[in-house]
């Protein structure tokens, strides 16, 4: 068998764009080709790079590659078998995944954006000519939890899922834990070491981390891509006294893609979630990724790495380069299905607004510090028939210095309609005697 492996002509690959994770792709496919070779069960070659950066794509792949400025010239040469789309964005990238699909060629992809929000167009083009997209470095870097919800994972009636998918928020939400600081003091430390970019938008409003959770829920529930219907919240109010409070009460704050399967639909939610300092997923510190996944056989499963970086996200580009070749010649119908279900049996499970979505509160409310105060908020909350878990009361000279008028009051809620909590918040705020806009973060106990 193996003199049979050697006489296979190795599967030709083109790569666009060859930045962090294209050099990473090409440095451990040259350094492991041997180990690739046997268990892909023949070699694969990048042959072909395009780049508009000639000179950085020459220094980084050396001689024996042909090196263009024009994508389309990878795409249009017959002897390549699979794109790598390593451009990033929803632009001039989906052009070229759809051409390379057009002209029979296997797409990998890192591109969460592109996915996440034209998928259910790309995958259908792909099925339709029969070629695969292979994502797996698209969500979570290197950690291969596309393959576990596709395959791994394929015998369970999947629960929910609840992930750290993005590193800059939750480098920044440690060091705003462990020093103290203020969002705005972090993010600007954050740019400075390289674990945010220039414009930190994406990951700091939970675009990012977004995009992640839409193709995961999509494989999770075989329901299509729905970007559009996520909520999204990213960490840029969150306040350093609410990480204390947090702490006090014996949780974490980190920034949360949610999808759960309800009977009345799918939540999809990214938003700043308290979560229990015991749990798992409380203590994935700094730029890591960990993505807790429940399953109705397997129970709780947890998945732990780098997000992120260059030869972690070309760990999960290989492996998918991997999964072609060792497919390249399998008849299109025994392949795994993109999102994992047949696209003829798609489910139509709705995507929950998110007045609709059941979870537990933690309240942070500014009151003037006089007697009566708190039992009029307690009373609002019980009439609306929410019911209270906990309840922290500051001392007022703590919250604002000696001869202060005014306290912080923290309430934990349990389970409760967001909804019918909007409806309370809006009377609470009403009060003469709520000073500020209430805080809200949500808690998930993940149990």
């Amino acid at each position: 068998m193996l003199h049979k492996t050697k006489r296979m002509k190795p599967i030709q690959v083109g790569l666009l764009g060859i930045g962090t994770v294209g050099s990473g792709t090409f440095q451990v496919l040259q350094r492991n080709q041997e180990e690739i070779k046997r268990r892909a069960g023949r070699g694969i070659e990048i042959t072909m790079v395009a780049d508009l950066d000639l000179a950085r794509a020459k220094a980084a792949v050396g001689e024996g590659v042909q090196v263009v400025n024009d994508a389309r010239a990878v795409i249009a040469n017959p002897d390549i078998d699979i794109v790598i789309e390593l451009i990033g964005g929803y632009g001039i990238a989906k052009e070229l995944v759809l051409e390379a699909i057009a002209a029979g060629k296997h797409v990998v992809t890192a591109n969460k954006a592109l996915l996440a929000v034209h998928g259910t167009e790309i995958f259908a083009a792909a099925h339709a000519k029969g070629v695969m997209v292979a994502f797996e470095a698209a969500v979570a870097g290197g950690i291969p939890i596309i393959k576990a919800l596709r395959e791994g994972l394929t015998a369970n009636s999947i629960q929910w899922i609840a992930g750290i998918i993005n590193g800059t928020t939750n480098f920044i939400l440690s060091e705003m834990r462990d020093k103290g600081l203020d969002f705005g003091t972090v993010l600007k430390e954050a740019q400075r070491l390289g674990y945010a970019e220039a414009d930190p938008t994406f990951d700091i409003e939970g675009i990012d981390a977004a995009h992640k959770v839409t193709l995961m829920s999509a494989i999770a529930f075989g329901i299509p891509v729905q970007f559009d219907r996520a909520h999204v919240e990213g960490i840029t109010k969150l306040a350093a006294q609410d990480i204390k409070y947090a702490e006090q009460l014996g949780y974490r704050i980190k920034l949360l893609g949610i999808t759960k399967r309800k009977p009345q639909g799918i939540e999809l939610r990214v938003h700043p979630s308290l979560v229990p300092a015991k749990r798992l997923l409380a203590n994935v510190e700094g730029a890591m990724n960990a993505v807790v996944v429940n399953g109705d056989a397997v129970g709780t499963t947890l998945y732990y790495g780098k997000g992120a970086g260059s030869e972690p996200t070309a760990s999960a580009v290989i492996a998918d380069l991997v999964d072609i070749t060792r497919l390249h010649t399998a008849d299109a119908a025994h392949r795994v299905p993109h999102l994992a279900f047949h696209p003829d049996a798609m489910s139509d499970l709705k995507v929950l607004p998110m007045a609709e979505v059941v979870t537990s509160y933690y309240l942070r409310l500014r009151v003037a510090d006089e007697a009566g105060v708190l039992a009029q908020v307690t009373g609002l909350l019980a009439t609306a028939g929410i019911s209270i878990d906990a309840v922290l009361q500051r001392e007022a000279d703590e919250v604002g210095g000696e001869g202060s008028t005014q306290t912080d009051l923290i309430i934990l809620t349990h389970d409760t309609r967001e909804g019918t909590l909007d409806d309370a918040l809006a009377q609470l705020q009403a009060l003469p005697t709520v000073l500020a806009p209430i805080v809200r973060i949500r808690k998930e106990e993940l149990s």
